[in-house]
Order: structure tokens, then sequence, then C-alpha cells
């Protein structure tokens, strides 16, 4: 196969992932998919997932995160990044997922993931859609990512937690009822009231 028409098949994977079947269907063979990472064609993602890397490389993350996890919520140090309840730009996309699933899905070198295991049903309430650079991600809201820095308030930077609860307390669109009914959904209503109640 000419190295032009195997580019031109190539091509249409441009911003998005290219799995080892795609690669076969394509008849690149696995010493080939070899030779093409060591020329800077392709870029291994995990097993079995590999990305095209153009001259003018500015792959968009949040769609190789869509694609990767389109069941993953965003949050903590993103969600927090995104509202503006932190200025400190994250390390990793945080994500919410169903603690059911296969760890070894988030066994990869890039994008930089930080996997947050919950209970099935803690991912059904809460959940806004964001926009990170043209592609949708599923977040939780403003309310719901309060609570689960509540949650996780010990795992925390104490500067970021601190910083993102007075942003929230002065945050036109917050929702005292929502923040309030998620508190309750994640058992921390008692400690929220507690520790931020006096300003709510």
């Amino acid at each position: 196969m000419e190295l032009s028409e195997e580019a031109k098949k190539l091509a249409k994977f441009k911003n998005s992932l290219i799995k080892t079947s795609d690669l076969k269907a394509m008849d690149i063979s696995y010493p080939r998919i070899q030779d093409l990472i060591q020329e800077g064609v392709l870029e291994k993602i995990k097993h079995g997932y590999y990305r095209l890397i153009s001259e003018n490389d500015n792959t968009n993350e949040a769609a190789l995160i869509a694609q990767l996890y389109p069941d993953g919520i965003l949050c903590m140090y993103i969600a927090l990044f995104y509202y503006g309840y932190s200025d400190r730009t994250p390390l990793n996309w945080d994500i919410a997922i169903n603690k059911n699933v296969s760890k070894s899905r988030f066994n990869l070198d890039y994008p930089y993931v930080k996997p947050y295991y919950l209970e099935p049903e803690q991912l059904t309430y809460g959940v806004s859609i964001a926009d990170f650079e043209g592609t949708e991600l599923h977040i939780f809201d403003r309310d719901r990512l309060i609570c689960e820095c509540m949650k996780y308030e010990q795992k925390m930077d104490r500067e970021i937690f601190n910083k993102a609860i007075q942003a929230y307390i002065h945050d036109p669109e917050k929702s005292i009822h929502k923040l309030l009914g998620y508190a309750k959904q994640r058992r921390i209503d008692r400690k929220l009231k507690s520790r931020i109640g006096i300003w709510l």
C-alpha cells in the first residue's frame, strides 16, 4: 500500500480515536502500526486505541474525553475551573464514573484522567452539559459540585476548597434548594449546614 493511499484512509480519523480494528480493516498490519508510531503519524492512547497526529497538532482533549468516557461526568477540580470557582488550571480530567465499570478504562497515557468511582444512582442527578472547545460533556451542576467538594473535602487542596465555597456562596446562579436536596442525597446535609449554613 502506498503511503499516500494509507494517509488518505487515516485522514478521516482526524480529531477522533482509531481502534486497532479500524487499522486492520484498512489492511494496516501491527508492524506497520508500530512504524507509524515511530514516524510520528500515530500516537498510542491506550491498548487498542490510537490517534492521528497532525503537523499542527492541536488535538482537542475534550473530544477524546467524550469518545473515551461518554458515560462519565466531569467533577471536582476540572468542574471548579469550568464554573470559575478556581483559577488553578487542572492537571487532570476529573471524571465521576460508575464504580462497576472496568478500571482498565483509565489505564492510558493521554489525556490525563482521574476517576471518581460512585454508586450508579449517584450519577443520575445534578448533571448538566458543559461546552469545552466545541465539545459537549456531562458535568455536575454547580450545586451538586459543591456537595461533591464537601464529600471529598479531606482529599482536596485546602485553599482551593475554601475559595470554591466562597465563590459558590457569592454566585448569583446558585440554587440553595438544589444544594440542600443534593446534600441530603449524598448524606452530607448535616455537615453542609454546620459548615456553610450561616452563609446560605
